[in-house]
């Protein structure tokens, strides 16, 4: 018997080894054969009983063999790339029974594994940099200034330049006024983000016609969510209104499940941890119920899974999100919905349609650092009082039973209000208006006509929030939208639509990814993943 590799093409009438492109460990002399009809002293003779292992390492390109898991030794070296395992049988009646990975193995292949990812993160780690030590310095300070810059940290970078002696490329008035913009976006207040951006930036949005599709189409969701200007003030505020989802105020961009993560974790943002501020614990709420959601209460989380690896710019780690609970211990606060009135941008005080205690109490009546004011994701939470994504739980608070029904609250389109319903209607024959017109100009774009009927698709359905598209109600769909803009306005002002920090990494895993594709064993030890801390 014989166990080994071969190329293809190879003939499979004879054991593996005796033939070119052929490597074999054969059981009855244990000989190794490499392409020749002549073996080599190998290892011990193998039968029936016995386990042979054959494990080939494409890093360096060796194969070597385990007989009952122990390791033999390397058998072959310079391997090529495209071998198939191989076995070949002579005696009659012989039995193998291969394991590829469906059962564990005998041999620890685990640990063989970790002496090789130490290894190749080793050499990563000791790459020589030369005597150009403070060039390097001066390169990744102004890498992470101007990512700072970028998401608009604005205390942050100017803190960080100070210290690092680091001019900044932009003025701070210019960053605070991009800042406003985002936070707009990110708060769900598109109507009034684009207003801000056509005042600020004139001429942008005419220029980018796809933007302002973009932000007309995420302005139509936030009406249906609730959260535009255009329908606040029309929305009653019925508890069986679902017309309170929570701001995502996250300044960085996320663009990927599996992903990865940047963190600020600046004076700026000195308690930012998954978009939630809390003076009790940190806890994680999935908001929008599944389709196929049962009577009974269930929790969903949010991924994204890129075709590419992304790195979140975010200082958050994760998307929070919660949605109401039809038990009937939680009976007390399922049908209770309430839109917080806070707008932080403006010198008006802050309504809050909530009892708050005085340690959460949230004043607007100052320009303050847009890092040090929000509260990520519009979770806030104390020991008297949660305010779980615009719900409002209180431990002593009842509620009147006829607003249930079979232990749900009923949520309707703007709280079932006819005028701010009339509105989102009018509003969308605007948009499908402005559709045609690009249409006319630019030609037929397929992907604003998938987002416009993604968008009107919210109002096929009586609760928009559990229905098949309602993951665009997600305040985490908010976050590719602001990027986009603030990248145009970046671009529009002659400075980088992404900062050098992002290119980078993503150069890095492009390399990895080709890497991959070559067939380099090395890149699956050393994921960008394992550098980012």
């Amino acid at each position: 018997m014989g166990i080994g590799l071969s190329a293809q093409g190879v003939n499979m009438n004879r054991l593996p080894g005796w033939d070119k492109h052929s490597y074999g460990y054969h059981g009855d002399d244990g000989h190794s054969f490499c392409s020749s009809g002549t073996g080599q002293p190998y290892g011990p003779t193998f039968t029936t009983g016995d386990v042979i292992g054959c494990c080939v390492n494409l890093i360096n390109g060796t194969c070597f063999y385990t007989k009952n898991g122990h390791s033999l030794g390397i058998a072959f070296t310079d391997l090529p790339a495209n071998l198939y395992p191989t076995v070949g049988l002579q005696t009659p009646g012989e039995i193998v029974d291969a394991n590829f990975g469906q059962q564990p193995f005998l041999f620890d292949i685990e640990d063989y594994m970790r002496e090789w990812r130490a290894k190749v993160q080793g050499t990563v780690h000791c790459f020589p940099i030369s005597a150009r030590l403070g060039e390097w310095q001066a390169v990744l300070q102004n890498m992470v200034s101007s990512y700072l810059v970028h998401h608009g940290y604005c205390a942050t970078a100017t803190a960080f330049a100070r210290m690092t002696e680091t001019p900044i490329q932009e003025e701070q008035a210019s960053i605070k006024n991009r800042q406003k913009v985002q936070k707009l976006v990110l708060e769900g207040r598109v109507g009034e983000a684009i207003e801000t951006t056509q005042r600020f930036y004139p001429g942008l949005l005419e220029h980018n016609p796809n933007l302002l599709f973009m932000l007309k189409c995420r302005q139509f969701v936030e009406m249906v969510n609730g959260t535009d200007s255009e329908v606040r003030s029309l929305s009653s505020r019925s508890p069986k209104s679902q017309d309170s989802y929570p701001d995502s105020p996250s300044l960085s961009p996320r663009h990927g499940p599996s992903s990865s993560h940047m963190h600020n974790t600046g004076a700026d943002s000195p308690s930012c941890s998954n978009g939630i501020a809390s003076t009790k614990s940190k806890q994680n709420h999935s908001k929008y119920p599944a389709p196929s959601s049962s009577s009974s209460s269930s929790s969903s989380s949010s991924s994204s899974s890129p075709s590419s690896i992304n790195y979140s710019e975010s200082n958050s780690t994760d998307s929070t999100k919660s949605q109401p609970h039809s038990s009937t211990s939680n009976q007390e606060t399922s049908n209770l919905w309430l839109k917080p009135e806070w707008r932080p941008s403006q010198a008006a005080p802050a309504t809050l349609l909530w009892p708050t205690p005085a340690s959460t109490l949230l004043h607007s009546d100052s320009e303050m650092e847009m890092e040090a004011e929000h509260y990520p994701n519009g979770v806030l939470e104390s020991m008297s009082t949660r305010i779980v994504n615009g719900a409002y739980k209180h431990e002593d608070l009842q509620t009147d039973e006829s607003s249930m029904d079979d232990g749900h609250s009923r949520r309707q389109l703007c709280g079932g209000n006819q005028a701010a319903t009339e509105r989102i209607i009018l509003f969308g024959r605007e948009l499908q208006a402005l559709s045609e017109q690009l249409g006319r100009e630019y030609g037929k774009n397929l992907a604003h006509t998938e987002m416009l009927q993604d968008a009107f698709s919210l109002l096929a359905y009586s609760d928009p929030w559990s229905c098949p598209v309602g993951q665009q109600l997600d305040p985490i769909q908010r976050e590719p939208v602001c990027a986009a803009l603030n990248s145009a306005i970046l671009e529009s002002q002659n400075l980088p639509k992404q900062p050098p920090l992002m290119l980078a990494l993503g150069q890095a895993s492009e390399c990895l990814r080709l890497m991959a594709r070559a067939g380099l064993g090395s890149c699956s030890f050393a994921r960008v993943d394992d550098y980012l801390h």
